[in-house]
């Protein structure tokens, strides 16, 4: 199946979800869906909008680790995907980031289907495939040039734009050190010739 065929059926499946509220595997999501943010979650999503703050995003519950050997992009099929339980973590991310008022004016995703399928399943408008997102986990020779073109893309919008980033645990890692859960969305701050900051993050609930 093509990428497009792809993302089009998991999100009917995840609009499904979110229409008919519990189902088989996922009983607890509306009890989920009442109040996604404590008080230090909406008070970090608060700063958005600031100069300099964005937010990333790793993409959402994708079983395993990497991609199977000559995966192709054009090819969900053959990569690495979001299982039911990423998809609805998907769709409670982006209730979250409503609640907590969270704007963007450009949403920004890795050519990866799980990090395209994330992005459109949060529900907060137009996305954009952005390869220097795109994950270098199987050639780790990239990462300083991929990381500098990120930098370049981040730095370009300073001050005009706020951007959500959906990517990969290695790019996050590059960018911002430390480690980043699946889902997990980290608000930084970027500017100068500083090292982006971490400011904090907030994640939506798993539902088992």
């Amino acid at each position: 199946m093509d990428r497009r065929g792809f993302v089009r059926g998991a999100l009917a499946g995840a609009a499904a979800v979110a229409a008919t509220g519990p189902a088989p595997g996922i009983g607890g999501l509306a009890r989920a869906q009442a109040d996604l943010l404590d008080d230090a979650g909406r008070a970090l999503l608060a700063r958005l909008g600031q100069p300099g703050v964005h937010a990333i995003m790793r993409h959402a519950i994708a079983p395993g680790t990497g991609d199977p050997a000559g995966f192709s992009l054009a090819d969900c099929s053959t990569q690495r995907t979001l299982d039911r339980e990423g998809r609805v973590q998907a769709v409670l991310t982006g209730r979250m980031l409503k609640q907590g008022r969270a704007r963007f004016r450009l949403i920004l995703s890795s050519q990866w289907c799980r990090c395209l399928e994330t992005a459109r399943l949060l529900g907060l408008g137009t996305v954009t495939e952005e390869p220097a997102l795109n994950s270098f986990f199987s050639d780790r020779d990239q990462e300083e040039a991929q990381t500098a073109a990120l930098r370049k893309v981040i730095d370009g919008t300073i001050g005009t734009t706020t951007l959500l980033l959906v990517t990969h645990q290695v790019n996050i890692t590059a960018l911002l050190g430390g480690w980043a859960e699946e889902g997990e969305v980290i608000v930084f701050k970027a500017g100068g010739e500083s090292p982006p900051e971490r400011l904090g993050s907030v994640t939506a609930p798993i539902v088992s």
